[in-house]
């Protein structure tokens, strides 16, 4: 087996997993999140755009259903001992194999808890899944068990993901080497890809974003590429990936000289971000500290600007995202703890003169102020051309 963690590891999240199901009163949890697969057995794959579903029974056995195309991937990433396939086949229905698991393990009638909110489980599938056993057990929402159960770090994760900073380090470096007019955004691109695979990295959850000019206002990945002008501005959202564990880092980097409105976007963005540290740490919420980052914000009249998020946490996460569900959002009322990876970021786009600025980096959070994992200086990034 090709594991990333000692057996005691995983030994010490399946007894946290069969605790919170005994206190919910569950029979068994159906996980179709690859993270939670992961995070649990260290199962590693993509099979996840197929059917396949962990199911994990309040005593602890724990029966991966997947196609024979997943098999050897289960047996050599996983320490998942039983492997149940079932067949690919024109207009096949794994929804039935999952119900024979089912009866197999004596669930009839059982409280199940389901993990609904996952890339790895379409709406076809749910479909599937809710006609075949919505008679046979009691099937509930629990989306989110695994999910928070994942959200505090063991110190073996927090290792991972200090080795994913250093890499997001490196990737900014690569990039500002390069960065100047006439440079080919892809060059960019490949530049920090390279150095985070380089370095031993994985793929992110999600591609990086490169985009100037008028692009440098997207907060997504947009297929094209094109040069950098004698005055450009080039925001980049990339991570460091250690073992799916992630780094996520922010910046707006300005090619010639700042406008008066780059510069003033840049001192909001910084101000809210100086703002955020102060509420990242226990006695405050999620929620918190979104409500810091848009109170900055919006006593310098910047709403307009400003995005309805400002971070949310990370770890081990596959495509197509790497965000974790804990967001900072309005009135989320999940509190701030230690051994959280947190990313922060600061984004204002300014539709009207056309500026972007962003400004953002990975913390782990203490007993007191967070960690900034990142070792790079927040000041504004200009190349003078």
């Amino acid at each position: 087996m090709a594991l990333h963690f000692e057996p005691s590891e995983f030994e010490q999240r399946r007894n946290r997993l069969i605790t919170r199901m005994q206190e919910e009163k569950l029979d068994a949890m159906l996980l179709f999140a690859q993270e939670s697969m992961y995070w649990l057995t260290g199962y590693d794959t993509f099979g996840f755009c197929f059917f396949q579903c962990l199911v994990v029974t309040a005593n602890g056995d724990v029966t991966l259903l997947t196609r024979s195309a997943d098999l050897r991937q289960a047996r050599h990433t996983s320490n998942i001992e039983n492997i149940v396939i079932w067949a690919d086949r024109a207009n096949a229905d794994p929804s039935s194999d999952l119900k024979d698991l089912l009866t197999e393990l004596d669930l009839l009638g059982c409280r199940v808890g389901v993990e609904y909110d996952t890339h790895g489980l379409t709406g076809l599938n749910c479909r599937k899944i809710d006609d075949q056993l919505q008679s046979f057990c009691d099937m509930l929402d629990y989306s989110y068990l695994v999910s928070q159960l994942r959200l505090i770090k063991s110190p073996a994760e927090i290792a991972y993901v200090r080795k994913a900073a250093a890499l997001a380090d490196a990737a900014l470096d690569a990039a500002l080497e390069i960065i100047a007019p006439g440079v080919n955004e892809a060059a960019i691109l490949a530049a920090m890809q390279g150095t985070v695979l380089a370095g031993g990295g994985e793929y992110p959850g999600n591609e990086f974003i490169v985009g100037s000019g008028r692009d440098a206002l997207l907060c997504r990945h947009k297929a094209g590429r094109r040069d950098l002008s004698d005055n450009d501005q080039l925001t980049l959202e990339w991570a460091g990936t250690m073992a799916h564990y992630h780094a996520a880092m922010m910046r707006t980097v300005i090619i010639g000289t700042p406008s008066d409105r780059h510069l003033e976007l840049y001192d909001a963005a910084r101000a809210a971000l100086e703002a955020v540290e102060n509420s990242m740490r226990p006695g405050y919420t999620f929620g918190d500290v979104y409500q810091a980052h848009a109170d900055v914000l919006d006593d310098l009249g910047l709403t307009r600007h400003r995005l309805n998020a400002c971070g949310y946490s990370l770890g081990a996460r596959f495509t197509p995202s790497w965000m974790e569900h804990q967001m900072f959002q309005s009135a989320n009322p999940r509190a701030i703890e230690p051994n959280m990876t947190l990313f922060a970021h600061m984004i204002l786009m300014d539709s009207d003169s056309g500026t972007a600025m962003s400004l953002g980096r990975t913390y782990l959070t203490t007993e007191e102020a967070p960690e900034p994992l990142s070792a790079r200086p927040l000041e504004l990034l200009v190349h003078a051309g």
